[in-house]
């Protein structure tokens, strides 16, 4: 299988690394495009009228001046010479579960791919440090073996997300839905002067609502969590109450 892989974290990262040596012994056919650092929260970000370089640092992989949709983006129209079967981003050092979706830019290239008529994959593994890369691209390449990739449809996204357990130690996989979480101390206050003051934004270890079903109680109760994500933004079921409120007020067609 031709696959793409990029990711969030840099392209030296071992998260990437990992699941490339993984995918190449298995005998797939690995690109690499990935930012030339690291990227993370970059979300959906796109780089408008700026210059980006890309350079090539091995055979078949390159390394992006840009956030991680810029690498989906020019790998898909530039970079590569025949069409990928498959785009992966990952794996990412930390958890893209629940609302993290939206920030994250490992799930972001890959909703780019998805959006470009693409089947995409996104895999995370769930802790910030001492990660089992490992493991997560066994299971990657595990999964890869019994056809997940014809699961993955265009304009979707798979988002898997591990947990950083030995391989033994992980159940099995458990379709979910996203989850919630809240951080806190989210923003650390650095220094203040009568000008202003600077900040970062950061926060402590996320605390996560563990309702059945979800992504996080999935990947609590060791299991991997597969989530199909998709891009309809439109509530459809908030139609009939809005239409009603149009209605009443006169507002659907207005007397000339």
């Amino acid at each position: 299988m031709k696959i793409l892989l990029v990711n969030d974290d840099g392209i030296l990262a071992p998260g990437i690394r990992a699941l490339a040596e993984e995918l190449k012994n298995a005998g797939h056919k690995i690109t690499i495009v990935a930012p030339d650092s690291e990227r993370s929260a970059a979300s959906h970000s796109l780089s408008i009228r700026k210059e980006l370089r890309v350079n090539i640092i091995a055979e078949n992989e390159y390394a992006v001046s840009g956030t991680p949709v810029d690498c989906s983006v020019i790998a898909l129209q530039k970079i590569l010479a025949e069409p990928v079967d498959l785009i992966i981003s990952g794996i990412n050092a930390g958890q893209n579960m629940g609302e993290d979706v939206l920030y994250s830019g490992t799930v972001g290239a890959a909703m780019e791919a998805a959006l470009l008529g693409h089947r995409a994959i996104a895999v995370s593994i769930n802790s910030y440090k001492n990660q089992r890369f490992a493991v997560a691209a066994y299971w990657v390449r595990r999964m890869l073996d019994l056809g997940i990739a014809h699961l993955a449809k265009p304009y979707e996204v798979l988002n898997i997300n591990v947990p950083n357990l030995p391989v033994e130690e992980i159940k099995g996989i458990r379709l979910t839905r996203t989850g919630h979480r809240k951080y806190y101390n989210f923003v650390k206050i650095i220094e203040e002067s009568g000008n202003g003051f600077v900040y970062e934004v950061g926060g402590d270890i996320p605390v996560w609502d563990i309702e059945n079903g979800t992504d996080a109680e999935a990947v609590n109760n060791g299991y991997i969590s597969l989530t199909p994500l998709g891009f309809e933004l439109t509530r459809d079921e908030e139609f009939p109450h809005i239409l009603n409120w149009l209605e009443e007020n006169n507002l659907l067609h207005l007397e000339s």
